[in-house]
């Protein structure tokens, strides 16, 4: 018995030494690159460093001046919060019908799934770049089709009230990893359920809000609050296609951090404008995972 709890033993020591080197390189890697970083720019947030020498330490000072005083930062959270406010309703509508006509069993399907989830493995700038020209106000293809139907060009990104909703129109169609997941929890509904439905006369709407909704609403509430978190850290798509302009009106909080931290060397202030939405980030998770008990059901909430 001895010799068996020994062996036991070391097998189970022998697991746990093969555990860590396996994940050692990703261990490493998020000490390195995550766990540091967050630790030093919560202490650089204390100081008004420079980037390079200057390390004074001024106390809460960054944070007294960002809460009271900065209007920009008032500014571009306003420009990141309407961003949200009109995407992720957007996308989250979009993708779930995109995933309900997917989900039929028709000749072909398997192919426009392809086709709707290609936007998403483009490479990023790419992809803002080439809608860039799209959105060109005089000779972009979208104006050319608009000319064509004898209607005036729009300068897309050239004006402050339609700048915004040109990006979040564009991310619309970058959506195929939430209509991917959405998808799959259609197709983890029991068939029961629309049959017995089916028997007791209910149309296609009822359907939808009695069975497929409460059943699938696990993965729509994953994709909303993984949505408001990216939502949140938006910064390629204006960087790359406005520059935060016209008129501030994309000039988003991500953006903000960047152009203080690179632009203006205010590594300091950029670190604590960085812990700030640190903060928003999880107020709002908290916000979303409070009224999720309102909207979201589980298989044995729905039984």
């Amino acid at each position: 018995m001895a010799k068996q709890n020994g062996k036991k033993k070391k097998k189970l020591n022998d697991t746990s030494r093969l555990f860590w080197i396996f994940i050692s390189p990703w261990l490493i890697g998020f000490c390195a690159f995550t766990c540091f970083p967050m630790i030093y720019s919560f202490v650089m947030s204390f100081t008004n460093w420079n980037g390079l020498t200057n390390r004074d330490f001024i106390g809460i000072s960054n944070f007294i001046q960002i809460l009271t005083k900065d209007k920009t930062f008032g500014l571009s959270l306003r420009n990141t919060f309407f961003y949200i406010g009109v995407s992720v309703p957007l996308n989250t509508a979009v993708s779930i019908f995109l995933a309900t006509l997917l989900n039929k069993r028709l000749t072909g399907t398997n192919v426009f799934r392809g086709i709707f989830y290609l936007p998403t493995i483009c490479t990023g700038v790419a992809t803002y770049i080439a809608w860039t020209y799209l959105f060109n106000g005089t000779n972009g293809f979208i104006n050319v089709i608009l000319n064509a139907l004898g209607m005036e060009s729009i300068n897309f990104l050239g004006n402050r009230n339609t700048a915004m909703l040109s990006i979040i129109f564009m991310d619309m169609f970058c959506i195929g990893t939430a209509m991917t997941i959405v998808l799959a929890g259609l197709q983890d509904v029991p068939r029961d359920y629309y049959e017995a439905a089916d028997l007791d006369g209910a149309n296609g709407v009822q359907r939808f809000w009695h069975i497929t909704f409460p059943l699938i609403s696990p993965v729509v509430f994953f994709n909303v609050l993984m949505a408001i978190i990216k939502g949140l850290q938006i910064f390629t798509q204006p960087y790359v296609m406005t520059g935060g302009g016209p008129a501030q009106s994309t000039y988003v909080y991500g953006l903000y951090l960047y152009n203080t931290a690179f632009s203006y060397g205010k590594f300091g202030y950029a670190s604590a404008l960085a812990w700030v939405l640190f903060i928003i980030m999880i107020l709002l998770t908290l916000v979303i995972l409070g009224t999720s008990k309102f909207w979201v059901f589980y298989r044995e909430d729905v039984n």
